[in-house]
């Protein structure tokens, strides 16, 4: 497995996210249940693909930053069949070392009420609840999360 850096328009990027939020939208019945503004090339701090040996990419992850030392963790994705395999872990521990190496402070993250297993991963990695905040804020079905670095 290996972890690299890649710009957004990454070809393997952009077919990892396209799944992404594809299997949000038929969690969420919507294909539009992301509040506020998608994240983009041009807000994206950095993002990352994960590769097998072979070169296939498996997962993602990048960040936005928030200003003030806070990231927020956008478009994390692990292919259904290497869920649980530390794939997911590998992605967010890049994610915290790059952030730290930019001198911030935190990160946040919004996964919804519907992501039972990704609130599950968010909490075993440290990412404890707090009030939603930015365009989550009064979204019933967003949680957010927080870890300090």
């Amino acid at each position: 497995m290996k972890i690299e850096q890649v710009p957004w328009a990454d070809p393997d990027a952009g077919r990892l996210r396209d799944r992404q939020r594809a299997e949000i939208a038929a969690t969420y019945g919507t294909p539009d249940s992301e509040p506020g503004v998608a994240p983009s090339a041009a807000d994206i701090a950095v993002f990352f693909v994960a590769r097998e040996d072979n070169g296939t990419a498996v997962g993602c992850g990048g960040l936005r930053d928030l200003g003030d030392g806070v990231g927020e963790v956008k478009r994390m994705y692990v292919s259904p069949a290497l869920r649980g395999s530390g794939v997911a872990t590998r992605i967010l521990c890049t994610l915290e070392d790059w952030a730290r190496g930019q001198g911030w402070t935190s990160l946040r993250l919004e996964t919804g009420d519907r992501q039972p297993d990704a609130v599950r991963f968010y909490t075993r990695s440290g990412y404890g609840r707090i009030p939603n905040f930015g365009a989550y804020a009064g979204v019933e079905s967003s949680l957010c999360f927080e870890r300090l670095l």
